[in-house]
């Protein structure tokens, strides 16, 4: 949230090793979104009703001071709906947080699997002045966003008759999502927002996948209930993704101060648990993306903030360079473990589009399986290798994320790739493909964009100008071992591909959970 001045980011967080378990609220705190001064723990697990940890929830400003909502799990091992206060409103670092003797408001019951009743969303108040929030559960063996009403977002809350939205084939929701887009505006929208020209998203973390999905549609708030756009199916896998790489438990919040909406996306580590040990933490957040609702009005676009261009150094530049079949060129001039590249593809012509097998039109990630990017199609392979190593006698290591355009029946289809098999010659690192089509019209100007940030052993790429996003962790030797990375450029398709521009920018370091660091106290900090 935003408040007084700054940004605080509470997150799970294990005080007695890098390891899940023991879950407490860790929380920090930013003037910028980038640079992070870590506090002290917010809330711990001191209680009868959170004895068994402090798990997630949201922080909602009600009449101007922050409350957060949380779910707690008890000595019976239930979920429970917990509230917790600010113990000095006049701290605008919120150091210390008190949870009143009356917890739980929220209480499984009425067919809630008291051990799947979890993580209320951000508040908001109806026309009829009384609150609002929905917590994710199965009830009756089905999935559902219950929704809950108060008139003073304290002790008194009530269930609705019908739950915010269900679903009778997905198994448990967590981490649910529920806020107002613009069909006008890419600027965000207060949570309570509901009038206009605004439209509704709720999102979902799926535990059978560990993926987060959303739909697009209107809120009824007569009778609180979420109502899909036209073409709905009770099939998740028909839904779109919030990222088709490795995230999960995405969260969004209203930046007051600059009318947006900032995601944040969790991205748990996929090597071993013992180098979790080893490294003595595990599990990072994605760099904060603005989402807006496109102007189709039927997806999310997500954008990494503008303030990340704070972090940007050395620069290079590539300008109507054109890539023949089989082309691979470097891009040098900077270090590329921590790295942000952006570059826009022109195709020269669409008439070597392959024909798609419609068995994979539903299924993208089981297409990019099938290929690699070295498998000479059509239309491309074409994009980036990143984090990639020399040749030096043994197996290359790359990260491949690039696309393939192919003809359905109707249309011309964007596919977007991210290929993580020859990431790493580590054994015990999972090394998956990710899959999706980019939903643009590539035939109104044939051109196609991709942006990609390089961290360390995060890549996260936004094709299509953020309409499709995919998050990988990778962890390879080379870069284990204090080797340099390359990064490069590439067109392994039949038919020659431009780059209209290419731009890659050297990263610098953010400083990142320093305690007892003076900038905040250096910086100057609007309180309002």
């Amino acid at each position: 949230m935003y408040y007084k001045g700054l940004y605080h980011f509470f997150y799970q967080y294990n005080t007695k090793g890098p390891l899940w378990g023991n879950m407490a609220w860790g929380h920090s705190v930013s003037t910028d979104l980038v640079n992070w001064e870590a506090l002290d723990i917010a809330l711990d697990r001191t209680d009868p009703f959170d004895i068994n940890g402090c798990f997630s929830g949201s922080v909602t400003i009600v009449h101007g001071e922050p409350v957060i909502l949380y779910t707690g799990i008890d000595a019976k091992k239930r979920q429970m709906q917990n509230i917790a206060f600010p113990k000095n409103g006049s701290d605008k670092l919120l150091r210390e947080w008190t949870k009143p003797d009356y917890n739980p408001i929220m209480l499984p019951g009425g067919g809630i699997d008291p051990a799947e009743f979890r993580d209320p969303t951000t508040g908001w108040v109806g026309q009829d002045g009384n609150w609002r929030v929905a917590v994710g559960a199965q009830v009756n063996g089905r999935a559902e966003v219950l929704l809950y009403k108060s008139c003073d977002f304290e002790k008194n809350w009530e269930r609705n008759e019908f739950p915010l939205f269900k679903s009778e084939n997905s198994g448990m929701w967590e981490c649910p999502d529920f806020f107002p887009v613009s069909l006008s505006t890419k600027g965000g929208l207060d949570t309570s927002v509901n009038t206009g020209k605004v439209k509704h998203v709720l999102k979902v973390s799926i535990m059978k996948t560990s993926q987060d999905y959303y739909l697009v549609g209107m809120y009824d708030e007569k009778k609180d209930i979420f109502v899909p756009d036209d073409g709905y199916e009770d099939d998740y896998t028909t839904w779109p993704m919030i990222d088709y790489g490795h995230v999960y438990a995405s969260k969004s919040f209203f930046d007051a101060k600059k009318k947006r909406r900032i995601l944040w996306c969790w991205v748990n580590e996929s090597d071993s648990e013992a180098d979790d040990v080893k490294r003595g933490w595990s599990g990072i957040q994605t760099f904060p993306r603005a989402i807006w609702l496109d102007s189709d009005g039927k997806q999310l676009i997500q954008w990494p903030i503008e303030e990340i261009k704070s972090l940007r150094q050395t620069q290079v530049q590539l300008c109507d360079f054109l890539l023949q079949s089989g082309a691979r060129y470097e891009i040098t001039g900077i270090l590329t473990s921590q790295a942000n590249v952006e570059v826009e593809f022109e195709l020269l012509s669409l008439e070597g589009a392959e024909s798609i097998d419609d068995s994979f039109v539903k299924d993208p990630s089981k297409l990019c399986n099938n290929i690699t990017p070295f498998n000479n199609g059509g239309i491309g392979p074409f994009g980036l290798f990143v984090l990639t190593s020399d040749i030096d006698g043994k197996k290359e290591e790359y990260t491949a994320i690039y696309f393939r355009i192919y003809k359905s029946s109707d249309r011309y289809m964007v596919l977007m790739c991210s290929d993580l098999k020859s990431s790493s010659r580590r054994k015990g690192v999972y090394k998956p493909t990710y899959g999706a089509f980019v939903d643009v019209d590539i035939s109104k100007d044939k051109r196609i964009s991709l942006r990609t940030l390089i961290d360390h052993s995060v890549v996260e790429s936004f094709g299509g100008g953020g309409r499709t996003c995919m998050t990988m962790r990778v962890y390879p030797e080379h870069v284990l071992k204090g080797q340099t990375s390359k990064l490069c450029v590439f067109n392994h398709g039949s038919q020659e591909v431009k780059v209209r521009e290419l731009n890659a920018w050297e990263m610098g370091k953010a400083r990142m959970n320093i305690k007892n660091d003076d900038f905040i106290s250096k910086s100057n900090i609007e309180v309002s």
